[in-house]
Order: C-alpha cells, then sequence, then structure tokens
C-alpha cells in the first residue's frame, strides 16, 4: 500500500498480474497503484522485475510505449526497466469525481511480438481543503418560523474523492439553531439549520454563526463560512410539499418539453399569503438550469435542453416554493430524476498502432495493427464487436476487451495483388446496432522471389562474312515480375561450347548490360570458323540477385 503524508511517499506497490497466450505473439496486463502529485521521474514499477524478463531483453527487443491518452503520464527506461512518472498528475483533473482512477499504457517489444499491458490507479491525496461558495451567508427568518423548520445553506464542496472528500459540518454553539446534514443521492452533504427554539425579535434581532466543513483526510482539511440570521415579522405559515421528495425516470434525448413531475405546495394562509410561487433553487448549477425548467405557477416540471444518459445518469433537482407574503415564506423539496439508456453513440476505433506498409513475404500471424475499441453507450448498446472481411488476407483477433490486433491470414503475393484496402467494421450489440467503419491502407513492399525470364530460350542469328565492326546483330530480352531494384537487369556473355571451343565469344562480341543489344568486335572469317555458340546471362538487382540464360547461335556462310 501507499502511505505518507504531502510531503513524501514511501511505495510499496501492490500488484495484479494477468497473462493470456496468442498465436505469435503474448498480452499481459498488470496494474500499479501510486498517489497522485508525485514528481516528475517518481519511481512506479520494475515491469523487467515484474515480469520475470531480463533487461538485457527488453532493450534489444525494441521497447515501445504505447499510450491510450494524449498525454504521456509514464516513460520507461529501457536499460532498467523501470516506469517512471514523466509528467504531474492531477488525479481530480484527469478523474473528477469518480471514486477510482485509472491510466492505461501498453508496452509493445519485437521478435516475437508482446504487448503488456499496464493499468496505473491514480489514489487520491488529501490535496484540496472543502470551500464554500462565500465567506458570509445571510438568511431572513420570521420571529415565528415554526419549530423544526430547516433553511438549507450552499454546500462546501471539496473536488478530493473517498475519505478525503467532504465528510461533515460542525455548528459553532448557540440556543435556537441545530445543525442537520442531508445526504442526496449523488452522494454529497449539505447542510440545513433546524430551528429548535423559537425565535424573538424583540429579544434578539440578528444571530451570527459559524459553519465549519471537515474533510477526512489525515490530518483533516476545513474551511468557514459565517452565517448572519435577521429575525423578521409577518406571515406566520409557511407553504408544504405534500411529499418530501418526488421521483420521475426519464429516456435520453427526450423531446423538448417533456413533463418530468408536476409538483403541489399549499399554504393554509389567505390572500398573497397563500399565493405560492415555485422555483429552481439556488443550489441548482447553472448546467441543470439549462435542462429543466419550472412553471412558477403550476410547478410543472419540463424538459428544456439535451439529456444525455452519456454525461449523467442521475439529476436531482432542487425546488422551492415562496408565498407572497410579507415577508416571504418558503420550503424546499427535491426531485430525483433519473436518466434511462438508449443506443445513441456508434463505436469509436482509435489505431494504437499501424503499419501501411508490409513485406510481401511476412509470415501468416503478423500483426499489422492494433485497434482500441470503445462506445459511450452503456450495457449491451456499449459492447463492440469488430470484423474484417473474409475474402481479404488478413484476420482479426481479440486480444482483451478493447482491444483487437489486424493479422496477416495467409501469405501474401506483391505481384498478384500489390495494395489492399482493409475496412474494419465495429458494431455494438443494441438494438438497432450502431456501426463505424475504418479503412487501412496497407501496400505490400517487393522482395526479389521472381528470377528474370528471357523471352526465347535461344536466339538464332545468320551474319553475313567480314561484317561491319559495331553493327547491332540481335537484341536479347528478359522480364521480371517484381519491382524497383529487383526488377533492374543486367546482361553478360558467358563462353559456351560450340564447333570451336577454343574461340572466346568476347572476343568477337560485345553486349550492352542494360538493352540486351549483341554488336560485332571484329569482321567474321568464314576461314577461321562458321559460327559462335555461347549464353548470355541475365541478372536482377536483387540481393541476393537471382540469374537466368538462353543460348545465341551466330552462323555466317
Amino acid at each position: 500500500m501507499l502511505r505518507a503524508g504531502k510531503a513524501g511517499w514511501s511505495l510499496g506497490l501492490p500488484r495484479v498480474f494477468s497473462f493470456c497466450l496468442f498465436l505469435h505473439s503474448s498480452s499481459a496486463q498488470i496494474r500499479y497503484s501510486i498517489p497522485e502529485e508525485l514528481t516528475r521521474g517518481a519511481f512506479v514499477g520494475n515491469i523487467a522485475k515484474d515480469l520475470g524478463t531480463d533487461v538485457g531483453k527488453l532493450a534489444a527487443a525494441n521497447l515501445q510505449v504505447l499510450s491510450d491518452s494524449d498525454s504521456q503520464y509514464f516513460s520507461v527506461n529501457v536499460n532498467t526497466g523501470v516506469i517512471m512518472v514523466s509528467e504531474r498528475i492531477d488525479r481530480e483533473q484527469l478523474c473528477g469525481q469518480n471514486p477510482r482512477c485509472f491510466l492505461h499504457l501498453k508496452l509493445a517489444i519485437e521478435n516475437p511480438v508482446e504487448f503488456y499491458r499496464i493499468e496505473v490507479e491514480i489514489l487520491d491525496i488529501n490535496d484540496n481543503s472543502p470551500e464554500f461558495p462565500s465567506d458570509e451567508v445571510s438568511l431572513r427568518i420570521y420571529e415565528l418560523a415554526s419549530l423544526g423548520a430547516r433553511f438549507p445553506i450552499q454546500p462546501a464542496q471539496d473536488p478530493d474523492v473517498g475519505t478525503n472528500t467532504l465528510q461533515t459540518y460542525h455548528l459553532s454553539a448557540n440556543e435556537n439553531f441545530n445543525l442537520n446534514v442531508k445526504a442526496r443521492t449523488d452522494g454529497g452533504k449539505f447542510p440545513e439549520l433546524v430551528l429548535e427554539r423559537a425565535l424573538d425579535r424583540e429579544l434578539r434581532a440578528f444571530h451570527h454563526l459559524v459553519l465549519t466543513a471537515e474533510d477526512g483526510g489525515s490530518p483533516p482539511k476545513s474551511s468557514k463560512t459565517h452565517i448572519t440570521i435577521q429575525v423578521l415579522d409577518a406571515n406566520d405559515n409557511h407553504p408544504v410539499f405534500d411529499r418530501p421528495s418526488y421521483g420521475a425516470r426519464l429516456v435520453e434525448n427526450s423531446p423538448l418539453g417533456t413533463l418530468v413531475v408536476k409538483l403541489n405546495a399549499t399554504d393554509v394562509d389567505e390572500g398573497p399569503n397563500g399565493d405560492i410561487r415555485y422555483s429552481l433553487s439556488s443550489h441548482n448549477s447553472d448546467a441543470l438550469r439549462q435542462i429543466f425548467a419550472i412553471d412558477e405557477q403550476t410547478g410543472e416540471i419540463r424538459v428544456q435542453g439535451n439529456l444525455d444518459f452519456e454525461e449523467a445518469t442521475v439529476y436531482e433537482i432542487e425546488v422551492e416554493a415562496k408565498d407572497m407574503g410579507s415577508p416571504t415564506m418558503e420550503e424546499h423539496c427535491s426531485v430525483v430524476v433519473e436518466i434511462t439508456d438508449v443506443n445513441d453513440n456508434a463505436p469509436e476505433v482509435i489505431l494504437t498502432s499501424f503499419s501501411s506498409s508490409l513485406s510481401e513475404d511476412a509470415l501468416p500471424g503478423t500483426v499489422v495493427a492494433v485497434i482500441h475499441v470503445k462506445d459511450r453507450d452503456s450495457g449491451d448498446q456499449g459492447k463492440v464487436q469488430c470484423h474484417v472481411s473474409p475474402d481479404l488476407p488478413f484476420q482479426l483477433r481479440k486480444d482483451y476487451e478493447h482491444q483487437y490486433s489486424l493479422l496477416t491470414r495467409t501469405r501474401l503475393d506483391r505481384e498478384l495483388v500489390a495494395y489492399y484496402n482493409v475496412t474494419i467494421s465495429a458494431s455494438d450489440l443494441g438494438s438497432p446496432p450502431l456501426s463505424r467503419h475504418t479503412i487501412l491502407p496497407i501496400t505490400l513492399a517487393d522482395v526479389n522471389d521472381n528470377a528474370p525470364q528471357f523471352e526465347q530460350a535461344s536466339y538464332e542469328v545468320l551474319v553475313a562474312e567480314n561484317n561491319p565492326v559495331g553493327s547491332v546483330l540481335v537484341t536479347v530480352s528478359a522480364v521480371d515480375p517484381d519491382s524497383e531494384q529487383n526488377s533492374r537487369l543486367s546482361y553478360s556473355i558467358l563462353r559456351a561450347g560450340g564447333t570451336e571451343p577454343s574461340l572466346d565469344p568476347t572476343r568477337y562480341l560485345s553486349i550492352h548490360p542494360t538493352s540486351g543489344q549483341i554488336s560485332a568486335k571484329l569482321p567474321f572469317d568464314y576461314e577461321q570458323t562458321t559460327y559462335l555458340q555461347f549464353h548470355v546471362e541475365v541478372s536482377d538487382g536483387g540481393s541476393p540477385a537471382l540469374r537466368n540464360r538462353t543460348l545465341v547461335h551466330v552462323w555466317w556462310p
């Protein structure tokens, strides 16, 4: 476990290992836990030690760090196998109020291909104090307010989580008020002043209280707000809701104007003192006010903005009912609105690793791309399946829940097909399903796997005696289906047997190395010999080069 104050941390890292073995590559998952706000270069874990792998093998295997996020929060020293913090990590900025916060990265090595999936849990430290929206709070309360009446105070906010977040409130000692802390369904807490002893404006017109918010850190952090209560005369009955709280359920993307709930409050006073107006409490956020609206006369709450399950699954609306007396009396209630998910998000396909060029001699099972998929919907609507066309020489392998690898399925031949557009189709399990298609262009790189071929197996040439020197006698020609350097051909003359084996054909003939034109170097003399027979060899420019031969007969009468 990690235990320390803010000045420093001692590292005793719990690790969870999970290994899976696949065809020509392997995949492993490792988990570390570190506190937020560690300094750059802080130790996270030793990947070589935790995998039982020699550090030298990792360095020689071309270790690569692949991150799922835009920022590189971690780095790996390939010489030691140590994972270190490379950027400041603020858990609140990264994960907000989520109780658990993870960063993911993957390590990849070659020969053979191995993936190590690293999951780093970012632990909260108590680096934030609870903060009230204001240092001063003013309340106006009628002196005939009923015992047990409640007066909400805007809550303090603490971006930390778990025990480090806001835990409790304390109220300074006084004769009239007690403190009640109301727990919200989302885990938040907000304070209410509860009137325990009747007020008397004539005896005391103002009350001054101090409210303290405290978190559960060690040591705890706190902040204060000063409450000034002015005691007023007037209207002696406040509105009363027919229930303390209301509930509703809506599907996301509900049309604007959809009725959420109709509230009902009554006031036994007559005239303006019993005339009620409804409104959303000041405790509601600006974002919530853009989504819901209330009719001040009827108490109907309706949808006026976009509901998105992926942004919020539940809303808690604070409503107040005020009468028109002087001074105004008010009452509060909560409306909890649950949002139901619909399949309104198509899957996302993210290329974690991709090589657009592939050697044509790549073996079946070669990894071409690593693909990360996700879907913001929930349940089956957020589960994603990927596939490629079975007509292609590629296949998808599911490494784990959100990752696929694109592999070669059969041997490839650039001379048959030099270029592929591989379509990755990702579909969720919603009804109807939503899908997204990503095209990966893959070009095959040539290897020297074809020898040159002459257009004729042999050539026969008839030449007049005393021929001109330099005249072209014949042109031999070969073709090679390879490309670039592998198809660049050169020709040469080799001595072969003939009627006069002592004669060297290169004494009489020359060949242009690239065009294959054979020319006379000397006039032919019938009295010396009547023909020449030799081989022409063609070589391509590959490494190693591939060769072929043809036989040439030159006659002169």
